[in-house]
């Protein structure tokens, strides 16, 4: 794990040579919903791919790459695009990107993705605040020998998605007039789609929404002690609660069309953590 450490000591010293700018908050973009990136006061651009030592990404949709500019009054750093564990990576790369935007300077994080719905009230295109997550299906990010430097090794994960965050956003929310669903989020390995059964048996844990990422990254945040909110974009009804074959295509397609509704919120966000 010292290795580790020092990879990611390495990612933070390289950025800050290419990069003179420190984040005080970080967002991540999901699939399709990359495009908030462009809509920022961008003072600088860095592909992952320039970055010694840095995982990259391979999905549609994600272009790969830290954005690094203003939402109002606000340094920020987004990421357009993550990692996936199913990419092949192991779970310290998929994380790694979460940790390098902690010691760069940003204490709050903002996690998006699209997600199949598992709640039969949603539908294709509704966003849901994430109130609570069950990682239990991917490994531990925090398995191994503990970084100290980092945070402790028994972390409380009680509340892993702050309430006071949660609050803004459900009053933004409130004022723009969008309608936001609040529920729990299930990361599953990927990156086949779920069969009938097991959106059966995620839904009999509870949980409202799934997908394949976020809830092992919001683990290592809150491990780090950052603030963390989370809104997910229900692109489609999960296998089973609908009749139509599952696609990547129409996970992008519906994540593009609410994507003026989804940047208005994130933004009204951002401008009041500035």
């Amino acid at each position: 794990m010292q290795k580790e450490y020092e990879r990611l000591r390495q990612c933070v010293e390289f950025i800050q040579k290419q990069v003179d700018f420190k984040p005080k908050a970080a967002v991540v973009l999901g699939s399709g919903l990359g495009s908030f990136a462009e809509a920022i006061d961008v003072c600088a651009v860095l592909p992952y791919c320039d970055i010694p030592g840095f995982p990259t990404s391979s999905v549609p949709g994600h272009a790969g790459r830290f954005v690094f500019g203003y939402v109002g009054s606000l340094p920020v750093v987004v990421m357009q695009g993550r990692v996936h564990y199913y990419e092949g990576y192991s779970i310290q790369d998929v994380v790694l990107p979460i940790r390098v935007m902690k010691l760069l300077g940003a204490d709050t994080l903002l996690l998006t993705n699209a997600a199949g719905g598992l709640n039969t009230e949603y539908e294709g295109g509704n966003l849901m605040l994430i109130t609570d997550q069950i990682a239990s299906f991917v490994p531990s990010v925090l398995r191994g020998e503990n970084i100290e430097e980092l945070g402790e090794r028994f972390p409380d994960m009680s509340e892993i998605y702050d309430r006071t965050l949660g609050n803004l956003v459900k009053e933004c929310a409130d004022e723009l007039g969008i309608a936001l669903k609040e529920g729990v989020y299930i990361q599953l390995p990927g990156p086949n789609y779920e069969s009938p059964q097991e959106v059966k048996m995620c839904r009999l844990l509870g949980a409202d929404a799934v997908g394949m990422s976020t809830a092992c990254e919001a683990v290592a945040a809150n491990h780090m002690g950052m603030k963390i909110c989370g809104i997910s974009c229900i692109t489609n009804l999960a296998c089973g609660l609908t009749d139509r074959p599952l696609s990547h295509q129409e996970v992008q397609e519906v994540s593009g069309r609410v994507t003026d509704t989804f940047q208005k919120l994130v933004r009204t966000v951002l401008e009041r953590l500035g």
